[in-house]
């Protein structure tokens, strides 16, 4: 016969996982990214705060009690987008530069790239010249009036993020 421990183990190790990798996660996020299971993820968060393992700081769950001091928007951003596609991911993952966040779905890779406002001149310069094999971009704004001045290769479309987790697609006009 199993224990609650060995019946809880691998969703328990799912959400250290996620929230050790984002850093900081609202309990939204983290009931979207496991889906059909909101009573046994809020019992795990419950348990892994009574044991010191994560911490409810500001309605968030984070990784260590100064996670919020360098909380990073653009990736919290991020996991909002992340949450749009999660019934076709197979994997997912905290990106390197420009990239947010990366994640498979579908046979095809995608990432999530922040353009900051102000940064996209920059943004555009080192995605023009990706590798051999780029990856699919969803580009994550800051207001949708950057769109325009963004010219990056093979982005699968733009979005912004609310403060709520409201995520809205838009397509560049001719793309």
């Amino acid at each position: 016969m199993k224990t609650r421990a060995q019946i809880y183990e691998r969703e328990a190790a799912a959400l250290l996982r996620d929230i050790s990798m984002y850093k900081v996660l609202t309990e939204d996020q983290l009931l979207r990214l496991h889906p059909g299971k909101p009573d046994k993820v809020r019992n795990l968060l419950s348990y892994l705060v009574r044991q010191n393992r994560v911490w409810l700081i500001d309605g968030c769950y984070c990784a260590a009690q100064n996670s919020m001091d360098d909380m990073d928007r653009g990736l919290l951003a991020a996991v909002w987008v992340l949450t749009d596609f999660i019934d076709q991911v197979e994997f997912h993952s905290v990106g390197d530069y420009p990239a947010k966040l990366i994640f498979f779905a579908g046979g095809e890779v995608y990432e999530i790239v922040h353009a900051a406002q102000g940064k996209e001149v920059l943004l555009s310069y080192v995605l023009a010249n990706a590798g051999e094999q780029p990856s699919r971009y969803l580009v994550l704004v800051d207001d949708p009036a950057q769109i325009t001045e963004l010219d990056i290769p093979n982005v699968n479309g733009y979005c912004t993020v609310s403060p709520e987790g409201e995520v809205q697609y838009y397509q560049k006009e001719g793309a």
